[in-house]
């Protein structure tokens, strides 16, 4: 599915980091967890990063400025 795919995607991203994907039913926690049987090659996720398109912060200026201040 794509939601396997991007978490295969995730996981190839470095032993250091793992996706904690939300679901409200137990179809899609079996159907996540098997995402870690999928194997990506370099040049499976060279070609999946070619069709991401990342733009504009994550949060706004405000938001951050009131994140920061609370640590």
């Amino acid at each position: 599915s794509p939601g396997q795919l991007a978490l295969a995607w995730v996981h190839n991203r470095g032993d250091d980091v793992f996706p904690i994907p939300g679901t409200k039913s137990s179809k899609r926690v079996e159907e996540n967890a098997k995402a870690s049987f999928i194997k990506l090659s370099k040049e499976d996720c060279e070609e999946l990063e070619k069709l991401i398109v990342v733009y504009g912060e994550r949060y706004d200026e405000d938001s951050m400025k009131r994140s920061h201040n609370n640590f």
